[in-house]
């Protein structure tokens, strides 16, 4: 029997005042192996000893240049489609998403990314679809929150 190895993803799900949800364009160039760009929702893994809050707090902070407002609550958590390439071989990545809100509308987006847009719940479920499993999705384009 293989036993998989996941790495643990905490991800912002951010929602506008008018429903829109916050997807960035993944820069191809900061990627291991060869990809094309993809799109996705702030977040990274969590560090050895980090909570989730400061996670959530260091890595919406380093991807879009703002803070979080308020404390984050739990979405959902699956099992990501892409695995993730390591030294030893490729790793699961398992994705635990809370919804958060931003403490300002001025977004500087890192050289992790090539583009931000704001979308309808259907357009999000549609680009998250690469990485992301229909459960997710789904949730996403029935906007059940």
């Amino acid at each position: 029997m293989t036993v998989k190895l996941f790495h643990v993803g905490i991800k912002a799900l951010v929602k506008n005042d008018a429903g829109k949800y916050l997807l960035l364009q993944v820069n191809p160039a900061k990627l291991s192996g060869k990809q094309e760009a993809y799109w996705d929702i702030p977040g990274g893994r969590i560090e050895e000893d980090g909570s989730v809050a400061e996670t959530l707090s260091r890595e919406v902070f380093e991807e879009l240049g703002v803070g979080i407002k308020g404390d984050p609550e739990f979405f959902t958590a699956v099992v990501s489609n892409i695995e993730i390439p390591t030294d030893s071989g490729k790793v699961g990545l398992a994705l635990m998403v809370y919804t958060v809100k931003l403490a300002s509308t001025d977004i500087l987006i890192s050289d992790e990314h090539i583009g931000y847009e704001w979308v309808a719940p259907e357009v999000a479920a549609e680009r998250l679809g690469h990485k992301y499993p229909t459960e997710f999705t789904y949730r996403l384009s029935e906007d059940i929150s």
